[in-house]
């Protein structure tokens, strides 16, 4: 009893810390080698301590992910689902992000990458194939190189 206690204060400290989901708390808690059937008891006690919270996650994430790592909502979408964040959670983080400040990114982001290439449509596609790698929609990248948006 006395090394459960101890691990949900760790485990406490470890969700303090940083905004986790129940996804990085599990991992972590085999890490540390908690028991298979302790693992559900303390997540479940850290849930309802509101610890975790995986609406609050996928909004910061979302959000987070957007801004520090200029990430499109494509990757965003595709990471938040590795972590096994439900699929309603994961639209809701991603309505959080603004649309203005959305399109900013790509624009600076596109404005900031140097590609040297003498032809046009070339330069454009490379410049887009590098959009869709950080995970912007296609479309939206080609409307950006264009100068359409």
């Amino acid at each position: 009893m006395a090394e459960q206690t101890f691990i949900l204060d760790k485990a406490r400290k470890y969700c303090a810390y940083q905004e986790r989901c129940i996804f990085d708390v599990d991992q972590k808690l085999r890490e540390w080698q908690v028991s298979e059937k302790n693992i559900p008891q303390i997540i479940k006690k850290l849930e309802e301590e509101d610890y975790i919270n995986e609406e609050r996650y996928a909004v910061t994430f979302a959000v987070s992910k957007m801004r520090n790592n200029k990430w499109g909502k494509n990757k965003i979408f595709y990471e938040l689902s590795k972590k096994n964040i439900p699929e309603i959670y994961v639209q809701m983080g991603l309505n959080e992000i603004d649309e203005q400040e959305y399109v900013q990114t790509l624009k600076n982001l596109l404005a900031k990458k140097k590609i040297r290439e003498s032809d046009e449509y070339r330069r454009h596609r490379k410049l887009v194939n590098y959009a869709i790698q950080k995970g912007f929609h296609p479309d939206l990248a080609w409307q950006v190189v264009k100068g359409e948006i």
